[in-house]
This record gives structure tokens, sequence and C-alpha cells, in this order.
């Protein structure tokens, strides 16, 4: 059932749900959905009262994903002049009609040869793999650079693993001897990868955010605070 709230002066849309539930649950989702879920015997005045009590917290919600919708990436068209973030540094795609499906970079131009340049998945899955490939080759060589600082701890070598994440840089699992890196860690600087893996490394001497946590990160990279400021000038992502 959709139903509408002025909240501050502002027309909010909500979608109630009725289900076998003791209290008034509410979900904002990143799409700026809201969904509301009671049990069938509240009265929707009662919601109502509930959603105004929750005004500053929404309307803040609605605000951050707004946000958040207007600076994410855009849909690439896999054509000559668009951009695409290697490293801090934005490249710009030239695509060329050849025998051959090939890509290369200058690391100021990213040149794309297709068999069918107006092949859309063609295109697409050449420059994926492409910078799939560089953000491997790139942390796993930080990451070996680095380990050679915590080698002394009697640290493994970790797993490397790499995926799409919607909240972080990076992950640490101690336990498994594994890290997993954010695919779009490759768009930032290399300075920034670094202390992005320094912190997934000091993880596995400390597995929470505790204060010796950031005393041994100090110790292994005194300006992290610098660079952890540049990672988020653009990105709303946490470690």
């Amino acid at each position: 059932m959709i139903r509408e709230i002025a909240l501050n002066n502002r027309l909010i849309q909500y979608d109630l749900i009725y289900k076998d539930v003791k209290n008034i649950n509410l979900r904002i989702r990143a799409d700026q959905t809201i969904f509301v879920s009671a049990n069938v015997s509240v009265q929707t005045e009662t919601i109502d009262s509930f959603l105004q009590d929750k005004a500053d917290y929404i309307l803040k919600a609605l605000y951050q994903y707004a946000e958040i919708a207007k600076y994410s990436p855009k849909p690439k068209a896999y054509i000559s002049g668009e951009s695409f973030r290697i490293l801090g540094r934005d490249l710009r795609l030239t695509v060329f009609d050849g025998a051959q499906n090939t890509i290369s970079t200058d690391e100021t131009y990213i040149y794309l040869t297709a068999k069918d340049v107006s092949n859309y998945e063609v295109k697409k899955r050449i420059m994926e793999k492409w910078i799939n490939t560089q953000c491997k080759d790139v942390i796993q060589s930080v990451c070996e650079a680095v380990y050679l600082k915590f080698k002394k701890y009697d640290i493994d070598f970790p797993q490397i693993r790499f995926r799409e994440m919607v909240s972080r840089w990076g992950s640490c699992q101690p336990k498994r001897k594994m890290l997993t890196f954010n695919k779009r860690l490759i768009e930032a600087p290399l300075s920034c990868i670094e202390y992005v893996v320094v912190h997934e490394f000091v993880h596995f001497l400390q597995p929470n955010h505790s204060k010796a946590f950031y005393q041994q990160l100090f110790m292994f990279m005194p300006d992290w605070e610098q660079r952890k400021a540049l990672l988020e000038k653009s990105e709303s992502f946490t470690e």
C-alpha cells in the first residue's frame, strides 16, 4: 500500500506492508524508496506519528542516497572520447575497427581495437577484462611489497581476492588468511591503494579498529590519515 506523508514540509511516499510483526519497522533503500512494515492491528495514524518522529533521520538518509546517486559512475557506452579512471588519472578511450580484439594504453589514452566496433557487449568484455587485470596486477604487487614489512610477525602471505564491494575498499579475514579488495580500487591513486593494503594487513595483527590498531597503522604508515583523506575526497567508502 503506497501512502504519502509530509515530513518537514516535504511530501514523502512510502510502501506500507502489513506483517505478523511486533514493532513498526522502517527500511530505506539506496534507490530512495521507503518501506514500512507493521502489524495489521496498528492504526495508520500511529504509523504516521512514528515516521514524524523519524523525520530527521529519513530526510538525512534520502539526501545521502541522492548525493551518492548524483556522483555514481554513469553507464559506459565504450565509445571514443569516454574516460576511464586508472590509478587516479582519467584515461581517454579511443576505439578502432580492426582484425583482432586488442587493448593497450600509453597512460594517456586507452586504445581498444574490436572486430565489430558496433558490438557493445564485445567492447565491454574487452574493457572489463583489461581493467580487472590492471587491478589484480597493481594490488598484487602492492601486497607483495607491503608483506615484506609484516613477514617478521610470522604472518603467512594471504590469499588475495577481488570482487565488487558496495561499502568497502577492502576486508581482512585473519583466520582464513585472506584479503579481499574492491575492484574499483584501481581507480584510486597508488598512494591510496597502498594505504588500503597496509590497513588490511594491520588487521592480521589487530582484528578490530582499537586504539592499538591505529597505533600500529601509524607505525607502518605515518601519513595514513592524509592518504585516507585523499581516498575519501571522491568516494564515501570505508575500510
